[in-house]
């Protein structure tokens, strides 16, 4: 009976990672030059990394964590 809440739960956690993948954003234009929700520089390494982006790593990742 263990080893089956092992396999749900190693199925759950696929499901989750493969839906994380399905719905990352995918950037493409121009990058801004300030983050759209803080006015902060957003780095020239950011900008070509991340083509299109619109925030800052601060702000990404708050608006991330918000989903």
């Amino acid at each position: 009976m263990d080893e089956r809440f092992i396999e749900l739960a190693e199925q759950v956690q696929a499901a989750q990672v493969q839906r994380a993948i399905d719905s990352r954003v995918r950037y493409q234009g121009v990058s801004a030059l300030e983050c759209d929700d803080c006015g902060a520089a957003i780095p020239e390494a950011r900008r070509q990394a991340v083509p299109g982006c619109r925030l800052c790593v601060d702000c990404q990742g708050m608006a991330e964590a918000r989903g």
